[in-house]
């Protein structure tokens, strides 16, 4: 709108001092012949006036000047009218004043009205355009002109999102929004009918795409939408909500999710050692990284990171440990809350062996078990002269004691609430007393210790005796490894040194006694340190071995070699194409060609290989690899009876193959090669060079120790006519043979004393012995790409992770793989949605868990055919809650008869990758929260 500048108007005083006196009158004709003589001379005046007035707007023409222009104009010599009627020629000035603002204010008025109705009618064609091209075209007939005009559409703008939870909120619980659905005029808009609502909630930093599920709710808010989803992993977290591709009211919304409470099963020790080197008096600084039930790091919601909840227990080792309780050390823990960390400070005044536990709420850490040996200035300076003396032997000066008796070993069954993967043999010190001696040793202890020396040198660790005192003669050699493990006792009864024992688990437990005990077993640690890289985590020995294998194969070019196979026979093609390779050829870069195919290699073909190749060469079809079971879910050891067509050097040929697989995968990134099998835990750990124990069988042969194994631990074997011998039988059942475990072993009897050495023995014929020549010539392939000290930084399990991978499950597959059998229409749209979407949101972990929970195992292939049976939930909430308490506790309630025959469907669905077959059953007792059915 246009403002049109108005003149002041005459200031009163100004009419009344040129108002006529009341005694004087004026007739008609004088005042109008006045007016029109001085008309013209008044109108310029007060037109320069106004200029004037424009131009100075600070001063504003004031009532002196008008009064003066008056007077000059009024205050004549004409006699006939010496004092005109001012008023009246005023008069006449306002009203024609009046007239043109009136005229320019209407005009101005019908301009913006004339504006304000083209954008409205603008606006409403652009809103009617774009509803009906956004709307469903089966919908757009049922929408008129009429109704976007008076405003009966679903406007994503009028919509309203609620929240059932108050942030910040922690991860791990489900969680639920609601989306009211309002027409552009304000009245609820009907959610069942088809809107197109679409949700995405995404991580912003990992973009982690959270599944949700939907559901529309019944009266009272029947234009309400429920949007359920659960996360796992904290942090800020982007919410975009959209109808028909408009984004609804405020979307996205952004929200952050906060870690939950501490798990201490979960909270590990940063660069973490099973046995620390300490000064006595100097204080050492333990990083603790604090993590919740789905490995978040604490950040800084309230009670997360307290250092009053952290503990420390310290114990001398030795057979003085109850008396010795006390031990002088100070500690104190400092939090960082940016960082999510805990600084443990540990300060000790006293020398020695000690064992330490780190507590959180009295519960101990992941990794929180270590021994700390305490040595004095003097000691530590001697340790770090003997560790900086690179290819010189250290010796000590020691007496050497014979393996500790099997006659009174006395054996318990593991805690029922350890995994087998909790369990292991080749690291437990606390089953030394178990362990097997060689063949060449008996169970009778010597009387008297013999003088020997130890030599300490970075790669070994070796028990010399000197004849005659010059002719010296090995005794024992242990790697300087992780899988040598010492443990440290009080005095020796004869000399009143301290001991030590030290176990490789290889060879049998040896013990020594040594007056400076603590400087040589500190030497041995810090020259393992130095070997494995300085930390004893995992991730940083693989980064350690990767480092280090390249350094090997620095100098061998990995340049470009053709390999031309055959896809039909392939095994045989690989191997004479590689029969002449040399370890240089072995390490450059595959470049694969199939015959009779045309394609280039730019690493397709190449990982299609090695996918191909191993399932060629570790599937038990081809008989080079065989299970101890006919279970699918068994794993694969070599075979003892392969066909004698498969000559040796195709296990070289495999251990080559292995090898180059870690080669590949410390190159990183696209180079990256995964072995596509599944080991057997006694084959591993002959790779590394352990020696086999019974417990080998629980998880290679789970039948074999079922029946036999925890028979004869659990009973009495006086009276079973057992023997030292183990019998062999043909695949038609004929027995073959007989074969000594030990020198006349069938004549010697399996009592309650010797049967773990029986066992033992057992496993070191059944795991070992039966295929001594495949293993030695797969580890003479495998050795010749990555050397044997760099694969023995792990033992079995790490180095099952290390080849094979984490096998990761997939969701996608293992619903495309599921079949839905009876339920009805609530139970197949609504409860198997909420399951799918409550699965969807699992971590690898609990997705393992829930397998192992409906299959029996945790990893894959775990093949079978098997049934999960779900009852009919009301709701999100209580899919999520029942699903958790069956993986974590494993509830399990056997089917009665009428929930078997519930709906079932006999149908069968096969995944050729992980071999699942899984049925989802409708279950019709609501009262059972989750049962299953194998």
């Amino acid at each position: 709108m246009l403002f049109l500048p108005v003149p002041p108007p005459l200031p009163v005083s100004l009419v009344r001092h040129w108002a006529p006196p009341r005694e004087r009158v004026i007739s008609g004709c004088q005042r109008r012949a006045a007016a029109a003589r001085l008309w013209p001379s008044l109108e310029t005046t007060l037109a320069n006036c106004r200029l004037k007035e424009t131009a100075q707007q600070d001063d504003p023409f004031s009532t002196e000047e008008e009064t003066a222009v008056l007077e000059s104009l009024f205050c004549s010599s004409d006699s006939v009218m010496q004092v005109p009627n001012a008023a009246v020629i005023l008069g006449c000035v306002s009203h024609r004043r009046d007239l043109m603002f009136y005229i320019i204010g209407g005009i101005t008025v019908s301009v913006v009205a004339f504006f304000f109705t083209i954008k409205f009618l603008f606006e409403l064609a652009a809103r009617i355009v774009s509803f009906l091209q956004h709307e469903d075209r089966e919908r757009r007939g049922e929408r008129t002109i009429y109704d976007y005009v008076r405003g009966n559409y679903l406007d994503p703008r009028s919509c309203k999102i609620s929240w059932d939870w108050k942030d910040p909120y922690e991860v791990g619980h489900s969680m639920a929004f609601r989306v009211h659905l309002f027409y552009k005029n304000g009245q609820p808009f009907p959610a069942h009918r088809p809107v197109g609502l679409r949700v995405h909630i995404c991580h912003v930093e990992l973009a982690i795409d959270i599944p949700v599920t939907q559901e529309v709710l019944q009266e009272p808010n029947s234009n309400v939408v429920k949007v359920a989803f659960t996360v796992r992993r904290a942090g800020r977290y982007e919410i975009t909500v959209k109808l028909g591709g408009l984004n609804v009211a405020y979307s996205p919304y952004y929200k952050v999710f906060q870690p939950g409470m501490v798990v201490p099963s979960k909270t590990k020790i940063v660069c973490h050692f099973s046995t620390l080197v300490l000064t006595c008096g100097q204080q050492h600084t333990l990083q603790i990284a604090p993590r919740d039930e789905y490995d978040n790091p604490t950040s800084n919601s309230v009670s997360l990171i307290d250092e009053h909840n952290y503990s420390l227990s310290i114990h001398e080792l030795g057979p003085q440990e109850e008396a010795s309780s006390d031990v002088v050390f100070e500690k104190s823990v400092v939090s960082n809350r940016q960082t999510c960390e805990v600084f443990f400070r540990l300060t000790l005044h006293s020398r020695g062996c000690f064992h330490a536990c780190i507590s959180y709420q009295n519960q101990p850490i992941s990794n929180g078990d270590f021994d700390i040996i305490v040595l004095s200035e003097n000691e530590k300076n001697i340790v770090e002269r003997n560790v900086s003396t690179s290819g010189v032997s250290i010796y000590f000066e020691a007496y050497l004691y014979d393996a500790p008796s099997y006659t009174n070993t006395q054996w318990q069954l593991p805690p029922v609430h350890l995994s087998s993967s909790q369990r292991r043999p080749s690291t437990a010190i606390e089953d030394e007393d178990e362990d097997s001696p060689s063949d060449s040793q008996t169970p009778e202890k010597v009387k008297k210790p013999k003088k020997v020396y130890c030599y300490v040198s970075p790669k070994q660790f070796s028990v010399k005796e000197f004849y005659l005192k010059i002719i010296p003669w090995r005794l024992f050699t242990f790697r300087v490894c992780p899988g040598t493990k010492f443990s440290y006792l009080g005095p020796d009864p004869v000399h009143k040194l301290l001991t030590l024992v030290v176990d490789d688990g290889i060879q049998p437990p040896v013990e020594l006694s040594c007056k400076e005990r603590n400087i040589l077993a500190a030497t041995f640690i810090r020259s393992l340190h130095k070997n494995i890289g300085g930390s004893e985590t995992f991730q940083d020995k693989v980064n350690f071995f990767q480092r280090e294998l390249r350094q090997v194969h620095m100098k061998r070019p990995h340049s470009k070699v053709t390999l031309k196979v055959s896809r039909h026979c392939l095994l045989e093609s690989s191997f004479k194409a590689t029969r002449n390779f040399s370890v240089s050829d072995w390490s450059k870069n595959f470049e694969v060609i199939f015959q009779d195919e045309e394609a280039l290699d730019w690493g397709g073909p190449r990982r299609e290989w090695f996918e191909l190749i191993c399932k060629a060469l570790f599937d038990t079809t081809n008989q080079l690899f065989t299970r101890f079971s006919d279970n699918n879910q068994a794993l694969v050891h070599p075979n003892p009876g392969r066909p004698t067509y498969l000559r040796l050097k195709v296990y070289e040929f495999a251990g080559r193959l292995v090898g180059k697989c870690l080669y590949e995968s410390s190159l990183g990134g696209a180079y990256k090669q995964l072995v596509r099998a599944r080991f057997t835990r006694s084959f591993l750990a002959q790779i590394i060079g352990l020696r086999m124990h019974y417990k080998y069988f629980e998880t290679d042969d789970p039948e074999f120790y079922k029946s036999k194994v925890c028979f004869i631990l659990n009973n009495d074997v006086s009276e079973m006519d057992l023997v030292f011998a183990e019998e062999k039988y043909s695949k038609t059942g004929q027995l073959e043979k007989v074969v000594e475990l030990v020198a006349g072993g069938a004549q010697v009897p399996v009592t309650n004393e010797n049967k773990i050495l029986y066992l033992n023995l057992l496993a070191q014929y059944r795991l070992a012995n039966q295929v001594r020549e495949e293993v030695d010539h797969f580890l003479k392939g495998l050795n010749e790409l990555v050397p044997e000290n760099l694969l023995a930084i792990f033992d079995e399990n790490e180095l099952e992770l290390l080849m094979c991978g984490t096998g990761d499950i997939s969701v996608c597959d293992f619903k495309a793989h599921a079949v839905v059998v009876g339920g009805s229409w609530h139970f197949r749209e609504k409860v198997m949605r909420w399951f799918w979407t409550v699965v969807s949101s699992f971590t690898q972990e609990e997705l393992a868990r829930l397998l192992q929970f409906t299959t029996g195992s945790s990893q894959l292939p775990p093949g079978g055919f098997n049934q999960l049976c779900l009852p009919t939930y009301d709701s999100y909430e209580e899919v999520h809650k029942m699903l958790q308490l069956a993986i974590s506790e494993g509830f399990y309630k056997p089917l009665n008869l009428a929930n078997k025959l519930a709906g079932r469907v006999t149908c069968c669905a096969s995944n050729p990758q992980t071999g699942t077959d899984i049925q989802l059953l409708h279950s019709e007792s609501p009262q059972d929260p989750l049962q299953r059915q194998n």
